[in-house]
């Protein structure tokens, strides 16, 4: 069994987690890995990503005296097929101080296929100076199942308050499960041209239409400004695996721009290769 991982695992990397789940590949890749290190090893981690979904998950501290802790949060997913194991939330993409009082803060946590989600574990270390914890609710949007459910807790998990608790199991609200049509990988190969100043920057985001006027969200290719000033760079070709609205089966047309930020903004675009992977990683 083959297990590459090629990311980061680094607060202040990448989706910021420190433990990753690895799915295995076909040996075939690692062989084809050795010959020409550059480009697979790109597809190694795109062969996994392709396998994997993602979740985004709010968490709600309470607005109380004392509601917001210091200590270290982690979260358990729990699926109808698996389990995420216990993930640490570590880098909030909404505040640098998170788990404060009447704040929200937003993670990713990328995992295999759990199935539907069926209860989350949610708790913290109780290290630090203030500790105790007033969770209001957790939400999670699975945008490969189409549904954003809310997990209502509105409890201490503090030592010397409630129950004493300092992790909870809370089940999803059905009433409040908001469901949509599930999101679906696609592959998208940029191709950045060879003349002087091409490259970019730049947030690059991207936009597909399919027929009948459906089109999928816009969505920045890069996670962070590390990867932004990493890809677009003269001549070269980067490849990403987004989760998207499922366009289907035609693409009449894709937006592509930037926001015009970075040192070097402008971008001399090649072209762009765009493939909807089918639900095997195929």
């Amino acid at each position: 069994y083959y297990f590459p991982c090629q990311r980061w695992l680094a607060v202040e990397e990448d989706d910021g987690q420190i433990v990753r789940e690895l799915v295995p590949v076909d040996e075939a890749f690692v062989k084809k890995d050795s010959e020409n290190d550059g480009q697979s090893l790109a597809t190694l981690g795109l062969e996994q990503k392709a396998k994997s979904t993602t979740y985004t998950v709010k968490v709600k501290t309470g607005d109380k005296k004392n509601a917001g802790t210091d200590a270290n949060v982690f979260i358990t997913l729990y699926g109808s097929k698996d389990d995420t194991g216990i993930v640490s939330l570590k880098a909030s993409k909404i505040n640098k101080n998170k788990f404060e009082r009447g704040k929200v803060d937003e993670f990713t946590v990328e995992s295999v296929d759990l199935g539907d989600l069926k209860k989350i574990k949610i708790g913290h270390d109780n290290k630090g100076n203030s500790n105790g914890w007033f969770l209001e609710w957790v939400e999670i949007d699975a945008p490969s199942l189409g549904q954003c459910l809310k997990f209502p807790c509105g409890r201490w998990l503090d030592k010397s308050e409630d129950d004493g608790a300092i992790e909870r199991i809370i089940f999803p609200a059905e009433l409040q499960t908001k469901e949509y049509i599930p999101f679906v990988p696609y592959e998208i190969t940029v191709y950045t041209s060879d003349i002087f100043g091409a490259g970019t920057d730049a947030d690059v985001f991207i936009v597909l239409y399919g027929s009948d006027g459906i089109c999928t969200q816009q969505k920045s290719l890069c996670l962070n400004k590390r990867e932004q000033r990493m890809y677009f760079e003269r001549n070269s070709v980067n490849q990403f695996i987004v989760e998207l609205e499922d366009v289907g089966d035609i693409i009449e047309k894709i937006r592509i721009g930037h926001n015009g930020g970075g040192l070097n903004s402008g971008w001399h675009l090649d072209r762009v290769a765009v493939r909807r992977l089918l639900p095997n990683g195929k």
